[in-house]
Order: C-alpha cells, then structure tokens, then sequence
C-alpha cells in the first residue's frame, strides 16, 4: 500500500503502519484515523479503496509529511544560519544545538576526536 508516496507495512495495524511516514507519529495517527473514521485496529492490508482515500485526504489537508516537511525544517535551519543566530552557529559548527554539553558525549555530533594518545579514529600502520 502507498500513502503519500511511501509504501506502508501491509501486516501491521494502521494506527502503527502510519507511523512509518515521515512527520506523523502516534498521536497524529490516531487523530487522522479519527477524522477518517476508520478503526485503529483493522491490518493495512483490510483497507478498501474508499479508506484509503479517506486517509490521504485527513493526511494531506491536515499536516505537512516527508519532503515537505523536510523542505520546510532545512529551510529554518538555513534562516537561523543566514541571520546569525546562536542556534544556527551551533548548527554551522556540527555542534550540539539544544544545549548538551561538550566537553564529553557529543561523540555523535562531533565525530570520535579523541584526545588522548593511541585512541583516535585512524590507526597509524606500524613500519
């Protein structure tokens, strides 16, 4: 089944194969099976045709999924680079944004840049 472009999982139940499209998460699935007045319990795979229509629709008038979405959240992000903003320095630098420390645990972020000897990333061949 594809809903939105994105091919959902046809042996899971709708409340959870929702899920799976970028931007709705288990709240907004709930609310859009609501006003498409289908049952959160029925398999994908149940669905008929006027169902499915019925879903597209709830999704696509309510809510801004996958590459919209996406459009939209790298279009923030350039703004607070363009003007400057804490936040968006953070972002140009590859550091942590919201907050976290850095002194330690931001591995993720940062890449493994260890500082003691013999640790880092690259191993030097022995000659």
């Amino acid at each position: 089944m594809r809903i939105v472009g994105v091919n959902i999982p046809d042996q899971k139940r709708i409340e959870i194969a929702l899920t799976s499209i970028y931007g709705i998460g288990l709240a907004h699935a709930k609310e859009i099976l609501h006003t498409a007045k289908i049952d959160p319990n029925k398999r994908t795979k149940d669905l008929n045709a006027d169902e499915l229509n019925a879903l597209q629709k709830a999704i696509e008038s309510k809510f801004k999924v996958e590459g919209e979405l996406r459009q939209m959240i790298k279009q923030n992000i350039n703004l607070l680079k363009e003007i400057q903003s804490y936040r968006g320095m953070r972002h140009m630098r590859r550091l942590p944004v919201r907050g976290q420390r850095t002194k330690t645990n931001s591995r993720t972020v940062r890449g493994n840049m260890r500082k003691t000897a013999g640790s880092g990333k690259r191993k030097v061949e022995l000659k």
